[in-house]
């Protein structure tokens, strides 16, 4: 697959349209787009060498890479120094900003610990993100293609209409570091309102096509002329509607081979590059395992349609 896919990807991205998966170390990949015979170690295969090598070899066949692992920590300079000196400087990437600045509240889970169910202090602290992500993150900046704020499902107890979440997104967009190209991802479909997409075209910012069980289609959003809030255009395509993230997981590990086809996504991201290449405005298209069961096989059959 490699091998076919890398030459349209090049040519694509020559014209500004980014296709790139959501993270990449995906044992699942090995023979289509990851050579296994690079990763031997005392002739047998390494998990360990796989995890630290293999974004090189992703690199030879995507120009961009959605960078998920981002989400759980600030990164540190080290963790950053470690990511980009494990792929050539050709590999653009989309990072998803910690959810220490987009989670309003934690969720109840263990791994929160004693914060589980607490309000979060640091929600939309541009400060705080400026100091932690920012700033470590600056000696890249040329490799940065998005840095995306994903923001869960808010509840009504979090926010119980749109209008009062959007004056603390619109300042916290008003206090943004300069010069950073910032794109918003929301869940809660009834917050794709007027107002919101008029607040972010107001800072310049993307809004997020994105595919999740919650959220319209994505062909539903793209029809929104508003939505294109930026002078370039994000998607994450990362679930079938009304479907669960541990229900995709079950079904589609370890993410082989394409499962289920998903025409009505894959048909958008064609419209949304046919928007691109004929605007000038440069397009990142993200796609996840967990949308058809193998991420490359969906970008293919996307790129290779005619």
């Amino acid at each position: 697959m490699a091998a076919r896919l890398a030459p349209r990807l090049r040519a694509l991205a020559e014209r500004g349209v980014y296709f790139g998966t959501s993270s990449w170390k995906y044992e699942g990949w090995l023979g289509s787009i990851y050579s296994r015979d690079r990763y031997l170690s005392r002739g047998k295969f390494s998990h360990k060498k796989f995890e630290a090598e293999c974004l090189r070899e992703y690199a030879e066949t995507f120009p961009i890479v959605g960078g998920d692992f981002s989400f759980y920590r600030f990164p540190t300079p080290d963790d950053w120094a470690r990511v980009f000196a494990s792929a050539p400087s050709s590999l653009a990437f989309g990072l998803k900003i910690p959810e220490e600045i987009t989670v309003a509240k934690w969720p109840g889970h263990a791994r929160y610990g004693g914060r589980a169910g607490q309000r979060n202090e640091h929600f939309l602290d541009a400060s705080l993100f400026e100091t932690k992500f920012v700033k470590p993150l600056e000696s890249y900046r040329r490799q940065v293609a998005v840095l995306m704020f994903e923001f869960g499902q808010f509840s009504r107890s979090e926010f119980p209409t749109p209008n009062d979440f959007l004056p603390r997104l619109e300042r916290f967009l008003a206090a943004l570091p300069d010069g950073w190209p910032y794109a918003v991802e929301i869940r809660n479909a009834e917050y794709a309102t007027n107002d919101y997409f008029t607040v972010l075209a107001r800072y310049k910012v993307a809004h997020i096509f994105n595919a999740w069980t919650r959220m319209p289609f994505v062909a539903d959003q793209i029809a929104i002329p508003a939505a294109f809030s930026a002078n370039f255009c994000v998607v994450r395509a990362l679930l079938r509607k009304d479907r669960a993230y541990e229900k995709a997981v079950s079904m589609f590990e370890p993410y082989r081979e394409v499962r289920e086809p998903d025409h009505s996504t894959r048909n958008a991201l064609r419209q949304i590059a046919a928007r691109a290449l004929q605007t000038g405005q440069r397009a990142y298209i993200f796609v996840n395992n967990r949308l058809e069961g193998n991420s490359p096989g969906t970008i293919e059959a996307v790129v290779s349609s005619d």
